[in-house]
């Protein structure tokens, strides 16, 4: 991706510094903690969240709001529990989030299939957890395949898909 210095928003970082969750954005000295601690990073070797924080403190706006990656984060902050400049990262992807939505770059349809996808990662999350734990007390355990089927069939993830 080539910089072209007369597209760059030299406003853009304060702009997200202003956001809720975007205030330390500037801290950031790319040290690269972020991303050697991030699990996404782990399985996609082209998500790289301190590229992500660079592209913004050098005013890239519209590709970073444009951009697929600023979706990809899951929101884990095991890169905020690494940051030496307390950047709080997951925080800064919500921040873009919203501008991104904000700014017309999102289409609403994507945001409420996101929104689905949170709530059934999250209900995954749970049920495995809490899968783990009953096997103290020799309870049936739940599959977490059987249970990703489930609740698709039951629509609670693709709405108007139901199987």
């Amino acid at each position: 991706m080539a910089v072209v210095l007369n597209e760059l928003d030299t406003k853009f970082k304060y702009d997200v510094a202003n956001e809720p969750g975007g205030e330390n954005i500037k801290l950031c000295f790319a040290c690269g903690l972020c991303t050697a601690s991030c699990p996404v990073a782990e399985i996609d070797p082209e998500y790289n969240p301190r590229k992500i924080v660079r592209m913004v403190l050098l005013g890239m706006r519209q590709e970073v709001l444009s951009s697929d990656f600023i979706w990809l984060c899951t929101q884990c902050y095991t890169c905020q529990a690494h940051c030496p400049q307390n950047v709080d990262f997951s925080d800064v992807m919500k921040a873009l989030r919203c501008m991104a939505v904000g700014e017309g770059y999102v289409d609403p349809l994507f945001v409420e299939q996101i929104r689905e996808i949170d709530a059934f990662s999250q209900k995954l999350r749970h049920q495995m957890v809490a899968n783990i734990l009953n096997r103290k007390s020799e309870q049936p355990k739940v599959d977490p395949a059987e249970l990703a089927d489930e609740v698709l069939r039951n629509g609670e993830l693709c709405r108007g898909d139901k199987g």
